[in-house]
């Protein structure tokens, strides 16, 4: 369990937050300077509030109040940062050698063969980084923040500096690594795909401050968050089920308590569970039952609630089958439609649309 509270006066506004987070990943979301790396360098050690107490199961690593301030080195805190930082003179063996030995031997819960394994260096073990591609000096970042055993392991967006395919590679290794050692993970991220695919608890954070704490599903679907979240990035978090893959076209198609989905193809297997964004403004409204169109998903629902602003756009929530499904269109069309609260309407949404 990590609490932390924290206070810091900044150059452009005050730092003022308060989280807790528990076993999984509690990723810190907001836009870019939103003060979420100077909160997670408060937690390491980096950086010293102004105010405040952190704690990690009881044991304190800072109170103001009674002035503690535990060094870096004491705080069992592991660290991956956004480009690495491997030390350059060291194979990648050496460079996990040296994580590991910054643990106690008695506070060791893994093994270098464990880590090896878990992220697939065993045929790195004997280059050195400079012979390594981006997405390879993050796994091995990250081993070397694991084999020190941490309390927590702290990573302060490590997937911007890499390309798609490195990212999707390293995002499996993160799910790996979360499912089998179970280490508390904080991870700070403005990638809204990396929120849906990874947390477990959101704390979304604007000009210093928590805007909003929750599951992934409840914050990123609120529409009163549209600012600190971005206009467009409205939407709907699904938990869905793989039911089954068209190899010829490169589709899945996936169950839900709505209905079924066809989506690009997704790297998992018949059965597994995935988390899946649907961006409110990729949701078009029909009256009547469609035919003849491109769309794939067309799923029958009520509008659960309409908020017409004064620009030119309209918020819906869809009832689809008890999922709350966000929609955002023009108030123009929600007129011409003469939509309101109950009226029975099919959700239409592009497969191409579709991201995990």
């Amino acid at each position: 369990m990590l609490n932390v509270r924290v206070i810091k006066q900044l150059t452009s506004f005050d730092l003022d937050t308060e989280f807790t987070s528990e076993a999984g990943i509690t990723a810190l979301f907001g836009r870019s300077g939103a003060g979420k790396t100077t909160l997670i360098n408060a937690i390491a050690g980096l950086v010293r509030p102004d105010a405040g107490r952190i704690e990690i199961n009881g044991d304190c690593l800072f109170d103001s109040a009674r002035g503690v301030d535990l060094p870096v080195e004491r705080r069992r805190v592991g660290y991956v940062f956004q480009e690495g930082r491997l030390f350059p003179h060291l194979t990648v063996h050496g460079n996990l050698n040296y994580g590991y030995a910054l643990a106690q031997p008695a506070q060791r819960y893994v093994e270098l063969k464990q880590v090896v394994d878990l992220l697939g260096l065993g045929h790195l073990l004997e280059r050195r980084p400079a012979n390594l591609s981006g997405g390879e000096k993050q796994r091995v970042a990250i081993g070397r923040a694991l084999l020190a055993s941490p309390r927590v392991l702290l990573m302060d967006e490590p997937l911007a500096a890499l390309d798609h395919l490195r990212k999707n590679e390293i995002l499996r290794y993160i799910e790996c690594l979360h499912a089998e050692i179970k280490v508390p993970i904080v991870y700070v991220t403005h990638a809204v795909e990396e929120i849906v695919r990874l947390a477990d608890v959101v704390v979304l954070m604007a000009a210093g401050k928590v805007v909003a704490t929750g599951k992934p599903g409840d914050v990123m679907g609120r529409t009163d968050l549209r600012a600190p979240t971005g206009i467009f990035e409205g939407g709907t978090v699904i938990e869905a089920r793989v039911v089954s893959h068209d190899l010829h076209y490169d589709l899945t198609t996936l169950e839900f308590s709505g209905g079924a989905l066809t989506v690009p193809g997704v790297d998992a297997l018949p059965g597994e569970s995935i988390r899946l964004r649907v961006r409110a403004r990729d949701v078009s409204i029909a009256l009547t039952l469609p035919q003849d169109v491109s769309l794939l998903n067309v799923l029958p629902g009520r509008v659960a609630t309409l908020t017409a602003g004064t620009g030119s756009s309209c918020d819906l929530r869809l009832d689809v089958g008890g999922v709350n499904l966000a929609a955002r269109i023009t108030r123009l069309s929600a007129d011409r439609l003469k939509l309101a609260v109950g009226t029975e309407v099919y959700a239409l949404i592009k497969a191409i649309s579709l991201d995990r």
